[in-house]
């Protein structure tokens, strides 16, 4: 959630008394409630070494790891993902993660008979779209404007401005456009009360 002293700052102006200066209110107090809660986790995340912008949409996540390999750039959007950070998680800006996402930077070793862990970082690049259920598996690169299908399990970098789909995930004929200006946290009703 962007904080609220960014929102109060960019926040949409009506004249006193017009309808469009009450229906701003009405929407502002209406979702008030999540963008504190909103704005707590991300602090919580920060004060544990996390590293977001104050303009990242966190949602209702679940994030387990020293906080510290945790970076999610500019007017990104995670909703209720899970992040295991044995290893670090870079995020970069206007990236969109949809609910029931997993993000996995570690794994064990089939070949060791200890059965350790097997670590590796997650780069999700700048205007990644990673939708509904996909799970991102360790050493993963998302490249810029790429997309992950609903479902998709992905375990080989995805490149640039690629539509993933399937488990395994592959990649589809077509691409995504290279032409994206869109920010995905407009789209959050808590913000938009406030911006629009």
């Amino acid at each position: 959630m962007a904080t609220i002293s960014y929102l109060w700052k960019n926040r949409s102006k009506y004249a006193f008394g017009s309808k469009a200066f009450f229906v701003s209110w009405a929407k502002r107090l209406f979702t008030f409630k999540t963008l504190i809660y909103r704005n707590r986790s991300r602090n919580l995340l920060v004060k544990k070494g996390a590293t977001i912008a104050e303009t990242a949409e966190i949602g209702d996540v679940k994030i387990e790891g020293n906080k510290k390999n945790l970076i999610i750039g500019e007017f990104s959007f995670l909703g209720k993902v899970e992040v295991a950070l044995h290893e670090s998680v870079k995020i970069g800006n206007y990236v969109c993660i949809n609910d029931g996402a997993i993000l996995l930077s570690a794994s064990h070793d089939l070949q060791d008979p200890l059965w350790r862990h097997k670590k590796s970082p997650i780069i999700i690049c700048d205007y990644a779209w990673v939708a509904t259920n996909a799970i991102i598996l360790p050493g993963v690169t998302i490249g810029k404007g790429a997309v992950v299908g609903a479902g998709a399990v992905v375990s080989r970098s995805v490149g640039d401005y690629e539509i993933v789909a399937g488990n395994p995930a592959k990649v589809i004929n077509k691409k995504r456009t290279e032409d994206l200006r869109y920010n995905p946290c407009e789209f959050l009703a808590a913000n938009m009360a406030w911006l629009k």
